[in-house]
């Protein structure tokens, strides 16, 4: 049989388009992981309050990154509902919003809703995260092991001591704000910071996250509509 001659510049070109076609990959996927993984800041007002929130961009979700303090109603810690809306701000106990926006914890912390105050309480275009969106944030930041410690803000000024693992390395400065609880009293201001997600889990209870002054991950539980939890939002 006669041997094929190899033509030593058909390799060398061959390989040199391998290896252009490899970089033009790598460079691709590079380029999608740094958009992946890019943390873009910014901000909204809230057209009926003329509050300004900070917000920050996460891979492909946009969250309103405070506590909310959209505050139409209040009342006290004693009245509570599974079904009609009731707003709270912790540590005030009467029906006054100007009495209960003069609290420190309002300017600090914001407003505790209960499960259905909180399905209406973010702004149009924004919306109560669900359990998935919730998940699709902590995974993206690493796991619930961890996810906690880069949303807290750094610190003891608004953490209780030791505030473990809290690096705020996305900017997002998550604050502990308590909750009301279902037997009309006010828990954990400075502890831990509880907020709701849109996802039923049963008839008296819908998902909802929370972080802990001595861990840096970030819990999931079904809790209760009638607690009083922190919102944040999630752009549509």
């Amino acid at each position: 049989m006669m041997k094929t001659k190899t033509n030593p510049w058909m390799i060398l070109l061959a390989a040199t388009s391998i290896a252009i076609m490899m970089a033009a990959v790598s460079s691709c996927t590079k380029s999608d992981d740094d958009n992946n993984n890019k943390i873009t800041a910014g901000t909204f007002t809230d057209p009926r309050d003329g509050r300004v929130y900070k917000t920050l961009t996460l891979g492909n979700q946009t969250w309103i990154a405070e506590n909310l303090k959209y505050l139409p109603a209040v009342v006290g810690p004693a009245t509570g509902s599974q079904t009609e809306p009731c707003y709270y701000v912790f540590g005030y106990d009467g029906t006054s919003i100007d009495e209960a926006k003069a609290i420190a914890n309002f300017t600090t912390y914001g407003v505790l809703y209960n499960w259905a105050a909180a399905m209406s309480a973010c702004p149009a275009g924004w919306h109560l995260p669900d359990d998935a969106e919730w998940s699709q944030l902590i995974v993206h930041l690493g796991g619930e092991s961890v996810a906690g410690g880069k949303l807290k803000e750094t610190g003891t000024t608004h953490w209780n001591d030791p505030n473990t693992g809290a690096t705020n390395e996305t900017g997002y400065t998550a604050l502990p704000g308590g909750r009301r609880n279902d037997d009309g009293t006010f828990l954990y201001s400075g502890y831990n910071g509880y907020w709701w997600s849109s996802t039923v889990f049963s008839s008296g209870t819908a998902w909802g996250r929370w972080m802990y002054y001595k861990s840096n991950g970030v819990s999931r539980d079904a809790c209760n509509k009638e607690y009083g939890f922190s919102v944040i939002c999630v752009k549509n």
